[in-house]
């Protein structure tokens, strides 16, 4: 039983944890490379990366698809992480 509790709570753990890493950044669409799945974004601090300072860097897209829901110039909301190494947007949005 208590074997049992305390792989429950290390699962549970671990899910607040990735839950908590995901974080919501402002930030411009500078550039977009549809061939590549890249996009440049200039953008604020990203304190789950690491990155405490805002910067203008290229991201790799999760899902190309994703591309077309913005254009240059549009003002966004994103979040991003490490996907297999490289720091990846996994969800972006256009901001009211």
């Amino acid at each position: 039983m208590r074997k049992m509790f305390a792989a429950t709570a290390g699962v549970f753990l671990l899910a607040m944890i990735g839950t908590a890493s995901a974080q919501s950044v402002d930030g411009e669409v500078k550039k977009i490379d549809p061939a590549a799945n890249k996009i440049t974004l200039k953008h604020g601090p990203i304190k789950a990366l690491d990155m405490d300072e805002g910067m203008t860097m290229v991201f790799r897209v999760q899902d190309p698809a994703m591309l077309k829901q913005v254009k240059v110039g549009d003002k966004v909301k994103f979040e991003a992480s490490r996907v297999n190494g490289q720091i990846t947007v996994t969800k972006i949005q256009k901001a009211k």
